[in-house]
């Protein structure tokens, strides 16, 4: 039995980021075999011929999920009726670039969207924001669009968490399936705090603790945690672009499991906006462990942290709050 078709709003639409994701979205595997969708695609009016060939490729896949592909410059055309949103359109990073560079530019794209959201999408909405700096686009996105429930707004750290997996089983010569509950903590920065100590690796058919498995606490402190803070610039270093078929994936996997969600004893990391878990402070989108169930998100509680740990959580805390300040600075001036 098929679905109702749902309306699903891809920003960016034109870019690299999407040409990965649209085709994973379109044929099935973020909102499972049986929901039809129609793709609205949202780029800026120069784009619109490049957008246009994107709308060729998405007819030439033959994609029976896909009802309707509709091309548009227009936030009304884009936010209508929409159940899902990626925002994924922002002036993306250029090697050299931190953050704080990005946000001036990127948190006005993402009042006009949240606006634009609060007027046309449903009210039940997931926004996943991909542009960076994501944390606090989301939480500008999520201010200018009241009548939408704060929890329905999430910032994408899951790139992050599948680069720690992925750094994880290298280590440890294991399938990448074999990894589970990497958490990344905090801002999706170079202040992120990628954690395995609460990670489980199945060695030899036994689950044990990462830490065990890894048998190296020094590399988990200090090479692990560098690697993957840094693994955006290493990408750009080499490519001469910001990743785009990876974040593309963490996309599509955030959104996959917060529709469909969590299996089970696994988490996931989500960027939300903080009620204080872990000393995180209040009201800043900070990415947690989340598990997910019948579409709702929730924080996983009772983790053990060490001292490490919290300085580390303190530190992108830190970060966070000063983008907030920032970003409305900008806004309000």
């Amino acid at each position: 039995m098929m679905n109702e078709p749902i309306n699903v709003v891809v920003t960016g639409a034109a870019g690299q980021i999407a040409y990965s994701l649209l085709y994973m979205v379109a044929k099935g595997d973020v909102f499972g075999p049986s929901q039809p969708i129609i793709l609205r695609l949202l780029d800026i009016p120069p784009m619109m011929g490049v957008l246009e060939g994107v709308v060729m490729e998405l007819a030439d896949c033959a994609l029976p999920l896909l009802k309707e592909v509709i091309p548009t410059a227009d936030p009304i055309v884009a936010f209508k009726d929409v159940s899902a949103a990626f925002l994924v359109g922002a002036m993306p990073r250029k090697q050299g670039m931190e953050r704080k560079d990005l946000l001036s530019a990127n948190v006005k794209i993402f009042k006009v969207q949240g606006e634009a959201l609060d007027k046309y999408a449903k009210k039940d909405v997931k926004v996943l924001v991909v542009g960076n700096p994501a944390n606090t686009n989301a939480l500008i996105c999520s201010k200018y669009a009241p009548s939408i429930p704060k929890e329905n707004f999430t910032a994408m750290t899951r790139l992050d968490q599948n680069r720690a997996q992925a750094q994880i089983a290298a280590k440890v010569n294991v399938p990448i399936a074999n990894v589970s509950n990497v958490i990344i903590w905090g801002n999706h920065s170079s202040t992120q705090f990628p954690d395995a100590s609460h990670a489980t690796v199945i060695v030899d058919g036994k689950p044990q603790p990462a830490i065990e498995a890894v048998k190296d606490g020094d590399w988990l402190r200090n090479v692990f945690v560098s690697t993957v803070q840094k693994r955006g610039a290493a990408v750009i270093a080499a490519r001469k672009m910001s990743s785009a078929m990876s974040a593309a994936k963490a996309a599509a996997d955030h959104m996959r499991d917060w529709f469909q969600g969590t299996p089970p004893n696994q988490f996931v990391s989500m960027g939300v906006v903080s009620d204080g878990s872990y000393g995180a402070p209040k009201g800043v989108v900070f990415s947690f462990p989340v598990t997910i169930k019948n579409g709702k998100w929730e924080i996983v509680q009772g983790l053990q942290n060490d001292d490490f740990a919290k300085e580390m959580l303190k530190i992108t805390g830190k970060e966070l709050e000063e983008e907030k300040v920032e970003a409305i600075s900008i806004i309000e001036a």
